[in-house]
């Protein structure tokens, strides 16, 4: 079976996690996609294929090199999608020899895909692209990552002709709440390395990301007629607008790109007597990351300067950090994949990586894993694609991947 075809057929599970449930995984449905990846594993020949208690599906590839004892190597996806797109019912659609036009996803709606828009189109004109109805997501990220790891077992498992090494896969939780390294056993999962196939465009190899924390603001008011509110009331969720304010226009995730990092206001709630803020704090420089967090703080303090002390309060959590210090010591990773993707046929580059994976924390639990592109664009939105032919590269790429570790590469 092609990459793309399990794509498609992995979108019948609507398996969103869900930030408010405190159970891993957060929703049933993902348990329900992991048992069907367990299915198909077995059936193609993974005997230990199974789905922990904690929802986190694993299996191993065995070596075809007698008396084996070289470098494992790993490959990790995620189960989830996001929960704020769109993501049941999912009607997918392969476009043939795309020609370089927009593309209209649904003409009722007037959703159009315009590579005027999303120039990444421009890429693939002549090749095949698997889109939506544009009402939903696709939710490439990360079924396309988990469709070609499958189809790489596939290959190797039917082609005892390519020399491997051991073989790790594992397919997690939760990811898309940052949640999917938090059970994850590295010691049982037992590789010395791993990719996550969780990015764009093929031939991305990543291995910078961002440091990332949470921060949500609690502004308590007093609410009192407001005939007779002067110099009584005050209004938390004004004073909200207020410590938003205090935060720099300019570092908005729609105003920054490349290196620079963000406050991003992802909710917002409230009323005259309390109201949340709650925001994703991003920067890939350690320093720059830490002056954001200290502009929260101050901000709460102006806050409690100008109302009364106790009007704001500030809970910020730490998320993951930058990976590459625990890449660099390994850097056959990041040389590896690059041959792979170039012996395939393919430009590798590596970019900063601006949203979160699994392999950043999985990194700093003792298992280094950089991140590999997976031939799609446009994740967590309605116009979110993915590439037939990027796919089977991808595909290509992790098969030579194991192939050179099965050469031993290691240092």
């Amino acid at each position: 079976m092609k990459a793309y075809e399990r794509l498609l057929k992995y979108t019948k599970f609507a398996a969103a996690s869900d930030s408010t449930k405190e159970t891993c995984p957060s929703t049933p449905e993902q348990l329900d996609f992991g048992r069907a990846l367990v299915e198909e594993m077995l059936e193609l020949g993974i005997k230990d294929a199974h789905m922990d208690e904690n929802g986190y599906v694993f299996g191993t590839i065995e070596a075809n090199i007698a008396d084996w004892n070289g470098p494992v190597i790993g490959f990790i996806a995620h189960m989830d999608t996001v929960r704020d797109v769109p993501f049941e019912n999912i009607k997918a659609r392969v476009i043939e020899n795309y020609d370089g036009s927009a593309i209209v996803l649904n003409e009722e709606e007037e959703i159009i895909l315009s590579p005027d828009e999303y120039d990444s189109l421009n890429n693939y004109v002549g090749q095949d692209l698997i889109v939506t109805d544009g009402t939903t997501l696709l939710g490439a990220d990360n079924r396309a990552g988990i469709a070609e790891i499958m189809t790489m077992a596939e290959i190797l498992l039917a082609s005892p002709e390519i020399k491997h090494g051991t073989i790790k896969i594992g397919f997690t939780p939760d990811e898309e709440i940052g949640r999917g390294a938090d059970l994850f056993d590295v010691d049982s999962f037992g590789a010395d390395f791993a990719y996550t196939v969780d990015g764009g465009a093929f031939g991305e190899v990543e291995y910078e990301t961002f440091n990332a924390a949470t921060a949500k603001i609690t502004i308590k008011g007093v609410n009192i007629h407001p005939g007779t509110a002067k110099h009584k009331m005050k209004n938390a969720s004004l004073i909200a607008m207020e410590f938003h304010s205090l935060l720099p226009t300019a570092e908005r995730p729609e105003h920054t790109e490349g290196y620079e990092g963000f406050y991003h206001l992802i909710d917002m709630q409230g009323s005259v007597e309390k109201a949340t803020l709650t925001y994703i704090i991003r920067d890939h420089d350690a320093a720059k990351f830490q002056d954001k967090k200290d502009r929260i703080k101050r901000a709460a303090k102006w806050c409690n300067d100008i109302y009364g002390e106790g009007t704001a309060a500030y809970e910020i959590i730490d998320s993951y950090s930058n990976m590459a210090p625990q890449i660099e010591p390994h850097w056959h990773l990041i040389e590896t994949a690059y041959e792979a993707v170039t012996e395939v046929g393919g430009e590798p580059y590596s970019i900063p990586v601006r949203g979160g994976t699994d392999g950043a924390r999985l990194s700093f639990m003792g298992l280094p894993c950089p991140n590999l592109g997976t031939g799609s664009h446009n994740h967590h939105s309605k116009l979110e694609y993915a590439c037939v032919q990027a796919m089977d590269s991808c595909v290509a790429a992790l098969v030579k991947i194991a192939e050179k570790y099965g050469a031993g590469i290691k240092s």
